[in-house]
């Protein structure tokens, strides 16, 4: 066999095994067998998926209903103090307990070293369906308690529905939240970040 044969077979001969199965891409990944990258970027958090216990969702709720319930009595507290109607009084409530929802998971996140831009974008990738779905659940209550929106802070019927309005919204979101949480989205992002 001439030696132009010997390099034209060498120049088609398959690479060794290791190198087949295992290489490095640029990205920082480890690739295996198949293209499949097994490693990402160094440093880089991955979401937990997967398993979402009970547990886990009913702290997660309990997070956000402390900030949701310190700022709608707030919001309720002032806007009947002031004279205000049903409409601006519940408005100023939902907003203060979206804003002190959002506080929470910000000042634990900032704990945990986050600048405030990136603090910000977790607590509002952590909290917004949560506190949306309580502070629907909570004030549809309210709204639809006969006399309640029209009840003063000294009446009973105005604590007795807020406080139904909190304990329904509390049952109704803990299982939306262990449903986020299972697939890395809600409370996962944030835990993520202050454990992580």
């Amino acid at each position: 066999m001439s030696h132009d044969d010997d390099d034209d077979h060498d120049e088609h001969a398959e690479p060794p095994e290791h190198d087949r199965t295992h290489r490095h891409d640029h990205s920082g990944g480890h690739e295996q067998a198949g293209g499949h990258v097994q490693a990402g970027r160094p440093g880089h958090h991955s979401r937990p998926r997967g398993h979402a216990s009970w547990a886990m969702a009913v702290t997660a709720t309990l997070h956000c209903l402390t900030g949701c319930a310190v700022g709608e009595i707030l919001g309720m507290v002032i806007g009947t103090a002031l004279g205000w109607g049903n409409v601006p009084t519940m408005v100023v409530a939902i907003l203060l307990a979206f804003l002190f929802g959002y506080s929470l998971t910000l000042l634990s996140v900032r704990r945990a070293g986050l600048d405030l831009r990136a603090a910000v974008r977790v607590a509002l990738a952590a909290d917004t369906v949560s506190i949306a779905v309580m502070e629907l659940v909570d004030n549809a209550i309210v709204a639809f308690t006969p006399g309640a929106m029209d009840a003063q802070l000294s009446d009973g019927l105005f604590w007795a529905a807020l406080l139904g309005g909190f304990v329904a919204a509390f049952l109704i979101t803990t299982p939306v939240n262990k449903w986020m949480i299972a697939r890395g989205k809600g409370h996962a992002v944030a835990h993520t970040h202050a454990h992580g």
